[in-house]
């Protein structure tokens, strides 16, 4: 069954489920050899997955974030490195088509190629010298304009999904002027290749390559946007990152409760978890968990209930989310791991994996120390204008 035609939320839910249960068979394999888990996309291709996200007046799902984030943690329950993956293409393709942020028959002839053809986009915006985006950093890559078409020349980082993108979507500066533009970027074009550079001991299975631009030359209308200077618009479809290192933490819990449960040295009666100190580190697991899914889903929910005007302010928010829930998500694998002890780290346990992901997560976007400051600078604000 297809995804777009359940009758339900809770059946999409159930659908995304089981296949997702899938992946935790390859998880470990994929991560070991570095290597790309395509049969995951395969997978959620067949259920339409790739489609929910795209606004039903041009033939997709429509869905909330709410419910955008439901899945997004039932994937990384299992896959971690494939629910973060796939979360971009989800988020950004929303996210276009409700912004209507390009010309609609650009963005209409994308999204069909997603719709009929399976195609997966993502923002390629990281180089070397100048790290992530959000920093401000000004791209080195360059597009020239030549003869009726952009010639791009570069080297990004980062290129999550880049074994099956179909559309990298390239930000780069525009010579002879200060602009930086946005280009889609088919991935078959002569001049598009891929680098194998990555070797991260998290999230290995995210194909998060080099992708390298030599003389590649677009249409005039794959120019589709221009980087704006200033404060970037607040982005709900960015809660897929806290809800993907949520759903990482749940699973450690899982493994967690499951070894306590079955454990039972000689030198007690019954299993581990009967005993206080166990059960005190799995109370502050759940407490952790439980305070992150409440903060996570009313903030979608409160995305998606509000107009342009108020989604505009969310932005502290929407940082915060991010922040609390990754550093919980962080803190809960560590005490599941205790929970478990020195076995945790053997190669065999899932809990080494789920630790190496879920730290993946401080260095995705947006990074603590910016919204710390921005959340201080709130709260002066605020309370100045209180007095």
């Amino acid at each position: 069954m297809d995804t777009l035609q359940a009758s339900d939320q809770s059946s999409r839910l159930d659908l995304t489920r089981e296949t997702a249960k899938r992946f935790k068979e390859t998880s470990r394999m994929h991560d070991e050899n570095i290597s790309f888990p395509f049969e995951n996309f395969e997978a959620l291709k067949e259920i339409g997955y790739h489609k929910l996200s795209i606004p039903k007046e041009y033939g997709g799902g429509g869905i909330s974030i709410e419910e955008l984030m439901r899945h997004q943690e039932i994937i990384a329950r299992y896959d971690g490195a494939t629910a973060l993956a796939i979360g971009w293409h989800m988020g950004i393709i929303m996210d276009i088509g409700e912004k209507r942020a390009w010309d609609t028959e650009k963005y209409r002839s994308v999204v069909q190629d997603v719709l009929n053809d399976g195609a997966l986009v993502n923002n390629i915006a990281t180089e070397p010298a100048t790290g992530s985006p959000t920093r401000g950093g000004r791209p080195e890559t360059t597009a020239q304009k030549k003869n009726g078409k952009w010639i791009l020349n570069g080297r990004k980082t980062f290129a999550t999904l880049s074994p099956i993108l179909k559309y990298a979507i390239v930000s780069a500066t525009i010579e002879g002027s200060d602009e930086v533009g946005n280009f889609t970027v088919d991935t078959a074009l002569e001049g598009v290749t891929v680098e194998e550079t990555w070797n991260s001991i998290a999230m290995r299975a995210t194909g998060s390559h080099d992708l390298l631009l030599e003389n590649v030359a677009v249409e005039e209308d794959d120019l589709v946007s221009y980087r704006t200077p200033g404060k970037k618009q607040p982005a709900g479809w960015l809660l897929h990152i806290p809800a993907c290192y949520l759903g990482i933490a749940r699973a450690a819990q899982r493994s967690a409760v499951q070894f306590a449960k079955s454990y039972s040295p000689n030198s007690i009666e019954g299993t581990i978890s009967e005993l206080p100190n166990v059960q005190e580190k799995l109370g502050r697991i759940e407490l952790m968990l439980m305070e992150s899914e409440h903060f996570l889903y009313s903030v979608a929910r409160q995305w998606d209930e509000s107009d342009d005007e108020m989604r505009a302010e969310m932005g502290g928010t929407l940082g915060a989310v991010k922040t609390s829930v990754v550093n919980k998500a962080v803190d809960a694998v560590d005490l599941a791991m205790r929970v478990v002890g020195a076995k945790s780290l053997s190669e065999d346990s899932d809990l080494q994996l789920h630790y190496r992901n879920v730290r993946a997560g401080i260095h995705n976007p947006p990074m603590d120390d910016m919204v710390m400051v921005g959340l201080a600078k709130s709260s002066i604000s605020r309370i100045n204008e209180d007095d």
